[in-house]
């Protein structure tokens, strides 16, 4: 089968980009993992299918998959890839779209300067919506929240990581660091990343607080591994920093793969205002690929 596609960057977090608005490619887990592979497919963090819309009021569904061929709620670079994309296809002229994924209702925007913000929603702190199970632990109360004990496999001499737990649509396991460059990610991430506390695993986050206005920040994602940029782990990250009394309401977040900056005006379990992200999204590139049957 040959596809059409289009690679996609946002600061760094890069993905493969599919028009299946005139109709469902149908791919299987080993075809999106076939074009996620940079050895013998495209090479991605994930792909993200812009599909027609599914009821009133909204103008696309975005569905997103993984490089390990999984299905996932939210990816929010990959948002704004999004809206630049379906602009570039001439598949709207609108600056701002209403467009459904897994988790909710979501609304890129394209700004004058090139950039994008994205509306993600407001964060959920049900430990049951995550979901984590708490069962047994004894939470640290921290400010106005609190960080939870998370004992990893494979470090038994180690006393547990406190991490702070919440859902930007997809769940996040935010982790407070001295120095992110020198945090063992690729040890803990995964450690983090298959808990038996996340039934639907998770993904990890390591923050470095530098000033009440910007964070370090890297990111072990679920399905993917540690990538260049994580939009919903920056998000995820910010509104941590902000719950437990360490950031302002405006924070610009450092990763490998760029700077993106989040504003989120607060508000406590109840009635959470919803966080907005900006940063880039690069067209990389156009082209047709050959996708084994199969897979």
């Amino acid at each position: 089968m040959l596809i059409r596609f289009t690679k996609m960057q946002g600061a760094g977090n890069d993905f493969v980009m599919l028009d299946e608005t005139a109709g469902r490619l149908n791919l299987t887990p080993g075809q999106y993992r076939f074009l996620a592979d940079r050895h013998f497919g495209v090479g991605a963090d994930q792909i993200l299918s812009v599909r027609p819309a599914s009821e009133p009021g909204i103008d696309f569904e975005y569905v997103i998959h993984n490089a390990d061929g999984g299905e996932v709620e939210q990816c929010g670079n990959g948002a704004r890839c999004f809206v630049r994309f379906v602009r570039e296809q001439g598949l709207t002229t609108k600056d701002t779209v209403r467009v459904k994924t897994l988790s909710g209702v979501i609304e890129p925007r394209m700004q004058a300067d090139g950039r994008v913000t994205v509306d993600m929603g407001a964060p959920i702190f049900d430990l049951a919506r995550v979901p984590f199970d708490a069962a047994g632990l004894m939470p640290e109360a921290v400010s106005s929240w609190q960080k939870w004990p998370l004992a990893l496999s494979g470090r038994a001499q180690a006393a547990p990581v406190l991490i702070a737990v919440l859902s930007m649509g997809n769940p996040h396991a935010v982790q407070l660091v001295d120095d992110v460059e020198a945090t063992p990610v690729l040890q803990d991430g995964p450690l983090i990343e298959g808990h038996a506390r996340f039934p639907r695993r998770v993904n990890a986050g390591f923050m470095q607080v530098v000033s009440r206005s910007q964070i370090r920040l890297r990111v072990y994602e679920r399905g993917v591994g540690e990538t260049l940029a994580c939009g919903s782990g920056a998000c995820a990250a910010v509104v941590a920093g902000i719950r437990l009394g360490l950031l302002d309401a405006r924070v610009d977040v450092i990763t490998h793969g760029g700077t993106l900056t989040i504003d989120w005006q607060g508000g406590g379990d109840a009635k959470p205002a919803p966080v907005l992200m900006t940063g880039p999204a690069t067209t990389v590139f156009e082209a047709s690929i050959e996708v084994p049957d199969h897979l």
